[in-house]
């Protein structure tokens, strides 16, 4: 009897583990937002005077994150892809479409396109 309460254990782990994996992939489930680009620092309100899209290209380069202005609300993008981080710049103080995974207030980004 103790070999057979053994394999209940282990396969009640299992099944445990199993669910709980696929509820953490749905939690992490790719979403769409479409916004302004602009930087982590400034948000809504770029405080270098004249172009924003200069103001959010000067706080990148000194250390600042892009980020999307989506109503009143300033999402952190998060991304370490080149081609991401080149497609930002583009379109820096832009309508851009986002996708990625939430976690507060920060987006992983999985992709952007000019918002149409």
């Amino acid at each position: 009897m103790r070999f057979g309460s053994r394999n209940f254990i282990a396969s009640s782990t299992t099944l445990l583990l199993v669910l709980l994996l696929i509820t953490m992939a749905f939690a992490a489930k790719t979403q769409t937002f479409t916004g302004t680009v602009t930087d982590a620092m400034c948000g809504a309100t770029h405080m270098m005077e004249g172009d924003p899209a200069a103001c959010l290209r000067t706080c990148v380069n000194k250390g600042s994150k892009y980020a999307l202005l989506v109503g009143d609300k300033v999402y952190t993008l998060d991304s370490s892809s080149p081609a991401t981080l080149d497609a930002l710049a583009k379109l820096g103080a832009q309508k851009a479409t986002v996708k990625g995974t939430v976690d507060g207030d920060i987006i992983s980004v999985s992709s952007v396109t000019a918002a149409k």
